[in-house]
């Protein structure tokens, strides 16, 4: 008795102060909580046989190198990899193979775009060929629909499951970038084909969901998803649910992310079981992943694995991480890859030679004349802690330069506006994911040192004595929730700036509630006023259909347009104009909403740049921005006016340049949407009594502001731009550049509505 008691402290150290952590305590059910205990406590329970370890080292060589080809085939293109928790792909195959060993028949899946090509390869088995040529937009198969990205995609394959030797159906569900909004789909789905089939029990039939730690904690679909699996209308009978927890959410830390200790506290409300395992042991991935497939098949219920992992590269291969994590990514750079460290024990354990691992490469995987050489990473990484910390000098010193030159960009005229209001006693809220740094690296409102952990410096708050404090923050991953909290905020006092930023401005729908409840009709409905600010990077750059639009047709088709309008909505072209709305909206007398379509591209483009003499006193916003070029000074030679708003000016710009065509085309920037310039407008049409009038847009026919300048111009303005479509835009490259030129080529041929209505 006594050298059992001894053991007992040892027994449960070996079972959870390693790599596994289990949270299961909570669940009120003695008999669950005794199965658990069963799997996790019984001695030697983790062997692995020969045969099942080297079979776990293929799934992790595929794993791998399929991402270091993609990295070497395609280095400057998106595809958001799965480098630092490789280990994804043996632990959904173990829950798969466990799963059909059970007599499931069908698999249905939802994940975010972060591994999804290495699962489509390596899971779902999607061909390799097909995956290939999405990295190449003239290879891509030619379809009626606009498309989508890559890493968007799903697939749908039934095959032989080489375990269990038997049928299985795996469905991987396509979803926009908007994460988790999938979730409830993959169960309405797994629901549906339980009900066609009969599988009353979820016996045949179950979903298995994968989801990022920023966004499992952050989004509110997580919960509402969880409280529908007991339901009995709802419940798919057990999901598993795979969190790949990078432990950094784009650019923002967990500390800053959500209130809880872990992303996956949300489960506790459905008395989940919730399993966290080190993703850099592949042995404890996989048995993890075992017991939650045996967990799901004998209670039917949902449970959680918390793959602890890190994100190798930045948010996506075209992002540099040490600006904002400094110091984790040292130590990430310094990290031995899971692959190398997996096999060094292998060998140890003499489970395979080194001689065996080098030369024997993964059969079928890269056929013919295809190879993933495996040398080079490491040189590259050690050279990136100098590129960056000469990237940000680069920055602050630009910054500097543009000072002495009186121009100012986008970013320093945001700073600027910013700045002038808190030397005025006004406090700045900003807020919004990755607002800090900016989605698009622009911003840098908070440095941060490279050697101290959170030691951080936000040069605003230094500004002058007596200033008002500037609050930057970056949100959790949530635009429903944090909306309406910077809404509430917004109502304190009409004495302070109070702006939030989506990530991309595709994204401010999952906050719609909010919009249309209260920001659009707030002040109609209950005689309030609010200032809140809403910043959405909108802007039609080839980057597929969740990544180009705010829709600005909805807000527009919100606006009462009266001059005591419900909101204001803008959309400047100019650093110096989009410095102007902000001051105006603090120093106007009354409170109204304002939403602002801020640009992308336009953040580094050398002529999207303002002097300070557009800021200086007595200047003020520019409603409409006349054309200001040769044909302004010989309106009577114009053959045609085009009117447009945003981006698209400077491609107009550069278009009539090539056409040597500056004398007889003139173009009118619309910059205030809402309330609409018809004064202004009508001035411009009255000036060019010789020219036809073209509304050009870079939206679709159906999307965009075409509507609203149309009505009041229907009978004399005609359209320049993409048809109408179902999609904000293609997810092809080559697509949106014809359709680009296509559109350039209508607003510049003086012919093309010759004889037309």
């Amino acid at each position: 008795m006594i050298n059992q008691c001894t053991a007992f402290p040892s027994l449960l150290q070996a079972a959870y102060c390693q790599h596994i952590g289990v949270e299961f305590m909570f669940i009120n059910d003695v008999e669950q909580c005794q199965w658990i205990r069963q799997k996790f406590e019984t001695p030697g329970v983790m062997q692995f046989s020969l045969e099942e370890k080297r079979t776990l080292l293929g799934r992790m060589i595929r794993s791998t190198r399929f991402e270091e080809f993609l990295q070497r085939k395609w280095s400057s293109e998106k595809r958001f990899g799965l480098e630092g928790c490789e280990s994804l792909i043996p632990a959904l195959k173990t829950i798969i193979d466990r799963s059909s060993q059970s007599g499931v028949e069908s698999v249905i899946m939802g994940m975010p775009h972060r591994g999804r090509l290495n699962v489509l390869a390596n899971v779902i088995r999607k061909e390799l060929e097909q995956i290939f040529c999405q990295f190449d937009s003239k290879l891509e198969a030619a379809d009626e629909g606009s498309g989508d990205v890559k890493y968007h995609l799903g697939m749908y394959h039934k095959r032989i499951n080489r375990v269990s030797d038997r049928y299985i159906t795996m469905s991987l569900m396509a979803n926009p970038s908007h994460l988790e909004a999938v979730d409830p789909v993959v169960q309405g789905k797994t629901k549906a084909e339980q009900f066609y089939c009969g599988d009353t029990e979820g016996k045949r039939v179950m979903s298995i969901l994968l989801h990022g730690d920023a966004a499992f904690a952050g989004q509110g679909i997580v919960y509402e998803t969880f409280h529908l699996s007991d339901l009995p209308s709802y419940t798919t009978h057990g999901t598993i649910h795979v969190v790949v927890n990078n432990q950094i959410g784009f650019t923002t830390d967990p500390r800053m992310a959500r209130s809880s200790p872990y992303p996956t506290d949300v489960a506790r409300v459905v008395n989940a079981p919730i399993f966290h395992v080190n993703a850099d042991d592949p042995e404890a991935v996989t048995y993890v992943c075992k017991v939650a497939a045996e967990w799901r098949n004998t209670f039917h219920k949902d449970v959680v694995v918390d793959l602890v992992c890190y994100r190798r590269n930045g948010h996506n291969e075209m992002d540099e991480p040490m600006f904002t994590q400094p110091l984790m990514y040292k130590r990430i750079k310094k990290q031995k890859g899971v692959l190398q460290k997996f096999v060094e024990k292998l060998i140890a354990e003499e489970v395979v030679t080194t001689q065996e691992y080098e030369v024997k490469p993964p059969a079928g995987l890269y056929p013919r004349s295809m190879s993933c050489p495996s040398t080079g990473i490491k040189q590259i990484f050690m050279c990136l802690l100098w590129v960056h910390v000469l990237g940000l000098s680069r920055i602050l010193k630009g910054r500097a330069n543009m000072v002495s030159q009186r121009v100012c960009d986008w970013a320093l005229g945001e700073y600027m506006a910013f700045g002038s209001l808190l030397k005025d006693g006004i406090h700045v809220r900003l807020s919004g994911q990755d607002v800090e740094r900016g989605t698009f690296s622009h911003r840098h409102h908070v440095l941060h040192d490279q050697n101290v952990d959170k030691r951080i410096c936000i040069p605003m708050n230094h500004i002058s004595p007596d200033q008002a404090p500037y609050t930057v923050c970056n949100s959790s991953l949530s635009e429903y929730g944090v909306l309406g909290f910077e809404l509430g905020f917004a109502m304190a006092s009409p004495n302070a700036l109070v702006l939030w930023e989506a990530q991309f401005g595709d994204f401010h729908n999952t906050a719609q509630c909010i919009i249309d409840q209260f920001i659009s009709s707030g002040q109609a409905k209950w005689v309030r006023q609010n200032g809140i600010v809403l910043l959405l990077p909108h802007g039609m750059e080839g980057m597929g259909p969740e990544h180009s639009s705010a829709r600005p047709e909805r807000f527009l088709q919100m606006c009462n347009d009266d001059p005591d309008c419900n909101w204001i909505v803008v959309n400047c072209s100019t650093p110096a104009n989009y410095f102007h709305v902000l001051r105006r909206q603090i120093l106007q007398t009354f409170r109204k909403p304002l939403i602002v379509f801020t640009p992308k591209s336009l953040l580094r483009h050398p002529e999207a740049k303002s002097s300070f003499d557009d800021m200086l006193p007595g200047t003020h916003f520019k409603r409409v921005i006349p054309e200001d070029g040769p044909a302004a000074a010989s309106p009577d030679k114009v053959r045609r006016v085009i009117f447009c708003t945003g981006k698209i000016y400077y491609e107009l710009t550069r278009e009539r340049k090539n056409r040597g065509m500056d004398d007889t085309v003139a173009i009118v920037r619309i910059e205030q949407l809402s309330p609409f310039p018809f004064d202004l407008m009508k001035a411009e049409t009255d000036r060019y009594l010789n020219a036809d009038l073209v509304w050009c847009q870079e939206e679709h026919k159906n999307q965009g502001l075409v509507c609203l300048c149309m009505f009041p111009y229907v009978c004399v303005c005609r359209y320049a731009g993409r048809e109408s479509a179902a999609a904000p835009a293609t997810g092809n490259k080559q697509t949106h550049l014809t359709e680009l030129q296509r559109l350039l080529d209508t607003a510049f041929d003086l012919k093309a509505f010759s004889g037309k209505p």
